[in-house]
């Protein structure tokens, strides 16, 4: 489903897809792109990523924040692996799983999480594709 939501991103370089499931219900979803209110341009005109452009599971995070659910002990699915500043996002909301389809080609964040407990499994591509 993660991959659905990614989709619906306007950024051209990398489309990312977020869901957030708690007690087997989801509470949250995101993709990457810019904030409310702002035109859905995620690249400069170098196709350079803008600098305020929000990642997929800051804005999952972001929404539950905004609501009256808890990210605590929550599963997140993701389609590409966090950054360094999202795994810090991730733990401190409380999620205690997370799960993705590709690597994020810095593995920083996925170190970080895993530190600080956060259960961690990779999908792989073509086990996903049987399904």
């Amino acid at each position: 489903m993660a991959r659905e939501w990614s989709e619906l991103s306007h950024c051209t370089r990398k489309k990312v897809g977020a869901i957030i499931v708690k007690n087997n219900m989801i509470i949250s979803d995101g993709f990457n792109g810019t904030p409310s209110g702002f035109d859905n341009n995620c690249e400069d005109e170098n196709g350079e990523t803008n600098w305020y452009v929000l990642h997929a599971e800051a804005n999952a995070i972001l929404k539950v924040a905004k609501s009256t659910n808890s990210c605590n002990e929550a599963t997140l699915y993701l389609t590409l692996s966090p950054c360094k500043e999202c795994a810090k996002l991730i733990h401190q909301s409380g999620i205690r799983r997370l799960v993705y389809l590709k690597g994020y080609k810095d593995s920083t964040g996925l170190d970080f999480l895993k530190k600080a407990g956060v259960i961690i499994d990779q999908i792989k591509e073509e086990d996903f594709e049987k399904k």
